[in-house]
């Protein structure tokens, strides 16, 4: 694409909501990472008794190894929610603009 169709891009009322969008949806889900993940670490750090209790009596299973695998499967369901909005919404605003700037340059 030649600098102009990106100038029109750049111009175009719906990148810079486009472009706002995607950045509260990033900083969102991060923020959510880094609580869930540095909350576990407290949690190791300042209550290791609850960590090391058993899930139930005479099971290895302990609360901490099943909050541990519990974030694996958070964060990849925090994935796939990113995935789709940003294969969705995200990718039709960002076709929109590239067809006006096309449309634009002809």
């Amino acid at each position: 694409m030649s600098s102009s169709v990106y100038a029109h891009i750049r111009r175009n009322p719906r990148f810079a909501e486009l472009v706002a969008k995607r950045t509260r949806f990033a900083g969102l889900l991060a923020a959510v990472v880094l609580v869930v993940f540095y909350g576990f670490v407290l949690l190791v750090a300042f209550a290791p008794e609850l960590i090391g209790k058993r899930l139930f009596e005479g099971s290895n299973l302990t609360f901490g190894i099943l909050a541990g695998l519990l974030q694996f499967i958070f964060f990849w369901v925090l994935t796939l929610v990113y995935v789709r909005r940003a294969n969705g919404e995200f990718d039709d605003i960002n076709k929109e603009l590239v067809q006006a700037a096309w449309k634009a340059e002809k």
